[in-house]
């Protein structure tokens, strides 16, 4: 295994990651708001699941986003 090459994939992945799901909470919770299910002072439990089944990886990771 080259570690470099290794090291710069999984940076590579989880920045397209971290770029689309904030991208993907901000729209959901804008379209919340705007049809009430939520108030702009709410926190949102929150979890994320990584899963690579080729080496049996099942990571969950739980929180909370405030929005107001």
């Amino acid at each position: 295994m080259n570690e470099d090459t290794f090291n710069m994939e999984v940076r590579k992945f989880l920045k397209v990651v971290g770029i689309t799901s904030q991208r993907e909470i901000e729209l959901a919770v804008r379209k919340a708001l705007e049809a009430g299910r939520i108030k702009g002072s709410a926190t949102l439990a929150a979890k994320m699941v990584l899963t690579i089944p080729a080496i049996g990886l099942d990571h969950h990771v739980d929180g909370e986003i405030k929005i107001g």
